[in-house]
């Protein structure tokens, strides 16, 4: 029993580790993970000291079972990856003092094992070795051409490289590349390992030289064990970035000519120089019916991923290493949030076994739950074949499980290879089509966008991404854009807002549901060289600070607006304003907001004006937009059972069709039927 975690051979790591409690357990749980199950059953031989019950370990030191019941136990199993994560650099620091000394910890004579004992198909960091297919890079781009002869010099640049061979910052890199270039590239399992390869050094990896192996595990290591520093040499130059053999990304129409000073054309200096700004308008010509689609929460785990920072890979169930997003499970309760119905473990293993080994009270529905964001992405290609949006709204919860796997300060002018990455596995690759396809897609950051249960992930890279593609619009935090509709003579002013300050509370309250909780920010927390919180303790002000400049400024553009339609887009659900709804109600009743559309909770919810039995907004329409299936959703997606529903489905997105007299609201489930509608008309201003 003590060897679960061999047995399933990494499959469930991320959630097993817990299973042992000491270090020099967590060592071997770390090594069995490498090893397989020969290398396995040799430790047994050589340590004597495990559980004989992993899953009653397992079930006692489960934070999320041992959390008091309610509220606090609701999202504790989306804790589990945050917790991990902070954790990683220091338990990898605890293996290599472990090893002997002169040897890598991963070798044989690392921990006095006989070579016999195992095979040499160790992969090529500290880190289990990737599992699933073989990528073809995940960009889905097509391979760049080998170029042959010696590495090229580094243009010269301001940017510092490094060596690999005497460099201090290289030192956990080192030993792998030189087993790499040696005789791992040559593994069995090397195209699996070194996919990306091509996507960073232009090169296939059986010809990439040292220092292309040093460009990659810059990037993008293979396992973990990451380069601090670029090549000062390589095959295709410029060495510092990651993007040897990537295709340039698409320019945004009207960004052609280089000199543009448009906002929409070039990158500030800081993620928040563009706070409150206006986006050049759009305009929208012709006598078809003009249409809006609304998401949210819609953006999954990179499973494929190599992350960097010494953080864990974003896998939660064996087969989440697949390409493409796989869904994060999240724990279910009944209506009344009483009872929780299915804890996180029992969702793994539902996950785990797509429902086949599963508790029926987890109301898992297999071929649904375990794909929700392709679902709804197949139903929006096909809506959009006969009411194409001219543009989409996005409420945030764009990356689960906190956003884009690095640390804030990245320049605006850089993207890493990191949020490119995740960029093209959960969104660029999902939401394709004819109909979708190069639709601008008005965005903002959600909590898990910020980190979940911190500050200080890459949150400013998704900013960044707007000058990056073609299609992404998050200029700020808060911004807003006019459309113009010519040919039927109406117009509309959208309202971007963050409202994460509901999640950003004093650091030792709420750990569990606090983008500033001290549990689980790292040591030292600071984004200030991002424009982002200087500190644990000054995040909540920072976001308070954020709350309180934008209802100023959406006040005024609200006051100045002379557009048909009002329209305020936000992450935080119908009605949390922080007033127990009385600002929405003073938007809707002073300044005329028409339509409130929003996310965060993981279900899909048309609130009416006339819902009086929930909604005080005075009359104001809100949407919640919360099932895009990054997430598992509230409650079972079973048509069959609908009692712990909260609203008319749990997976879905919302078309809205627009003109001069009306907005018509149809939500759409993840099957494509359209579950229910309302029709509104503008306010009286």
């Amino acid at each position: 029993p003590h060897f679960a975690c061999c047995q399933r051979k990494s499959r469930h790591w991320v959630f097993l580790e817990n299973a042992f409690t000491t270090t020099s357990e967590m060592a071997v749980h770390r090594r069995c993970l490498l090893l397989g199950v020969a290398g396995c059953a040799a430790l047994a031989a050589v340590s004597q000291n495990m559980p004989t019950d992993a899953e009653a370990a397992l079930a006692a030191d489960d934070e999320c079972l041992a959390a008091k019941p309610g509220e606090a136990q609701e999202q504790c199993s989306q804790n589990l990856l945050q917790r991990r994560g902070l954790m990683a650099k220091a338990e990898v620091a605890e293996l290599e003092v472990e090893g002997k000394a002169g040897q890598p910890w991963w070798s044989p004579a690392g921990w006095g094992a006989p070579a016999s004992w195992i095979k040499p198909w160790l992969p090529p960091s500290s880190a289990p070795a990737p599992i699933g297919s073989a990528s073809d890079g995940g960009a889905g781009h097509p391979p760049a051409p080998i170029t042959g002869g010696a590495p090229a010099p580094a243009p010269s640049s301001s940017r510092k490289c490094s060596s690999l061979a005497d460099d201090p910052e290289n030192a956990q890199c080192k030993e792998v590349i030189d087993w790499v270039v040696q005789s791992g590239k040559y593994d069995p399992k090397a195209p699996e390992w070194f996919a990306e390869m091509k996507n960073i050094s232009g090169v296939d990896y059986l010809s990439a030289s040292k220092e292309d192996f040093q460009r990659l595990y810059y990037c993008s290591p293979p396992g973990g064990k990451a380069c601090g520093g670029t090549p000062c040499t390589c095959t295709k130059p410029p060495c510092f970035t990651c993007y040897g053999g990537a295709p340039a990304r698409k320019k945004r129409p009207g960004c052609e000519d280089p000199e543009s000073t448009s906002i929409a054309c070039k990158p500030p200096a800081k993620p928040m120089d563009y706070k409150g700004m206006t986006w050049p308008t759009m305009t929208f010509t012709g006598a078809q019916q003009m249409h809006i689609f609304c998401i949210g929460d819609w953006g999954g785990m990179d499973g494929k991923l190599n992350p960097i920072e010494g953080r864990p890979p974003i896998i939660a169930y064996d087969w989440g290493a697949q390409a493409g997003p796989s869904v994060f499970p999240r724990t279910r309760w009944n209506r009344y949030h009483t009872v929780e119905l299915c804890n996180h473990k029992d969702f793994v293993q539902c996950y785990s076994t797509r429902g086949t080994d599963c508790p029926a009270s987890c109301g898992f529905v297999a071929g649904v739950d375990d794909q929700p964001q392709q679902l709804v992405a197949k139903a929006m290609q096909e809506r959009a074949k006969i009411n194409e949006p001219q543009y989409l709204l996005n409420v945030g919860d764009n990356f689960y499980w906190g956003g884009i796997e690095k640390t804030c300060g990245t320049p605006m002018d850089e993207i890493s290879f990191t949020a490119h990455h995740q960029f093209d596995q959960v969104f660029e690759s999902v939401y394709t089509g004819s109909g979708l396809a190069g639709k601008p897609w008005l965005s903002v950051l959600g909590n898990h966008d910020w980190g979940g249960r911190c500050f200080n992930n890459g949150w400013d890279q998704q900013i960044a991404y707007t000058w990056a593609s073609d299609r992404w619009i998050m200029p700020a935090p808060y911004y807003m854009v006019r459309m113009e509709y010519p040919t039927k003579m109406f117009s509309a002013d959208i309202f971007m807002i963050d409202s994460n300050v509901h999640d950003a509370k004093s650091p030792g309250m709420d750990s569990e549901h606090n983008i500033c909780g001290e549990a689980h920010n790292p040591v030292g927390a600071d984004c200030s060289a991002a424009q982002g919180p200087p500190s644990v303790e000054d995040c909540p002000s920072y976001f308070q600070t954020l709350w309180a400049e934008q209802k100023v400024w959406l006040e005024d553009k609200l006051r100045q607006s002379t557009a048909t339609w009002q329209i305020v887009v936000t992450h935080f659900p119908c009605g949390e304003d922080g007033e127990n709804q009385a600002w929405y109600r003073k938007l809707r009743q002073q300044f005329g907001l028409d339509l409130l559309v929003t996310g965060h909770r993981h279900d899909q919810e048309l609130w009416l004006g006339t819902d009086i039995t929930r909604n005080f907004m005075g009359g104001l329409t809100c949407i919640i937009t919360g099932g895009g299936g990054g997430i598992s959703s509230e409650a079972t997606p079973n048509p069959d059972d609908t009692k712990d529903w909260y609203g008319e489905g749990e997976y879905g997105f919302y078309d809205i069709t627009i003109d001069k007299y009306s907005l018509n609201i149809e939500s759409i489930n993840y099957d494509g039927k359209v579950l229910k509608s309302a029709r509104i008309y503008p306010y009286a201003r």
